[in-house]
């Protein structure tokens, strides 16, 4: 969605979005993080990477803002200006009073805000849900992650710019790929600048790199250790030493994992059954999938599916 607005302006966002992606491609604007407030349960880990986040930062024309919530917080003209559009769940906009937005401040297909000539101009891409596959990376985000303009590659921003101001057949497709491409982007800038977990660096390795892929690409082979340090060219013990070492935990550990992962995003993707899900994402039968399942997400495959929030991802924003 491309936002042109003219000071005063105050965006507070209450969305829950898992992972928002911020453009700036003209003017400037202020983040303003909520604070924790005072005796907020939280682990000490997540509240220390609040903490770290919570003072107001400003973004100049070809910055990117990477938000990965639940957290609220508000995108403004200035610090000091109080809200005046409320963005909620299903980005539905209002008034601090509760009025509605949504068609007041349409400024034409995919753009709003109070002025089409507005000095500000964003454009932002809201993930307003994220798989099972994606915890990991969200794991490793902060809640907010700024990227000045120069610490990446602008000439995506520049396209992106451009685009958003034309009014053509398929330009929502054309807009969210670039944004995708902004994303990738900003992130590998991000994790190239800040400490990337280890997983991340592991991909650069050649062997573990190769089996990362390996085990992630084809996740319904029967891999063992032995099979797969075969594939890769190295011995068993060299291969789980290393693997281990780069990932943080072993290769079949690893593949359990990102196997549950992929069956959870099936059953809420898909109608196939979780006979033949479980068969997609390497197990024997249902019943072999349900087991493992419950005992990683602590609710069944079919509790999933009807919308129960597993334990590890309803705790890993």
């Amino acid at each position: 969605m491309c936002s042109l607005l003219d000071p005063p302006w105050s965006l507070r966002i209450q969305d829950e979005a898992p992972l928002t992606v911020l453009s700036m491609i003209r003017g400037t604007a202020w983040i303003v993080p909520d604070r924790p407030a005072p005796g907020a349960k939280s682990n000490s880990q997540e509240a220390s990477r609040i903490s770290s986040t919570s003072e107001p930062r400003q973004l100049n024309a070809g910055d990117v803002a990477i938000f990965r919530g639940p957290h609220p917080y508000t995108v403004a003209d200035d610090p000091a200006t109080p809200p005046q559009i409320i963005i909620h769940p299903g980005q539905v906009t209002k008034t601090p009073d509760g009025e509605i937005l949504c068609e007041t401040l349409s400024l034409g297909v995919r753009q709003w805000g109070t002025d089409p000539e507005g000095a500000t101009m964003m454009v932002t891409g809201t993930y307003e849900s994220a798989g099972a596959a994606s915890q990991r990376l969200l794991r490793a985000l902060p809640p907010i992650a700024v990227l000045p303009h120069g610490d990446f590659d602008s000439r995506l921003l520049d396209i992106l710019a451009d685009e958003a101001t034309k009014d053509q057949p398929a330009q929502g497709a054309v807009l969210d790929r670039l944004l995708d491409l902004v994303l990738i982007a900003a992130l590998r800038a991000w994790f190239a600048r800040n400490d990337a977990p280890a997983w991340y660096h592991a991909y650069s390795d050649p062997l573990v790199g190769k089996a990362l892929r390996l085990l992630q690409h084809n996740p319904a082979h029967g891999w063992t250790v032995a099979s797969l340090a075969e594939t890769v060219g190295v011995s068993r013990a060299a291969l789980a030493r290393r693997f281990t070492d780069l990932v943080g935990e072993p290769p079949m550990a690893f593949l359990t994992e990102w196997r549950l992962a992929l069956a959870a995003d099936l059953l809420q993707e898909s109608d196939a059954t979780v006979e033949a899900i479980a068969r997609q994402v390497g197990y024997g039968s249902a019943f072999a999938l349900s087991a493992a399942f419950k005992r990683h997400f602590g609710v069944s495959p079919r509790d999933h599916r009807l919308g129960a929030a597993p334990a590890e991802l309803s705790s890993a924003g």
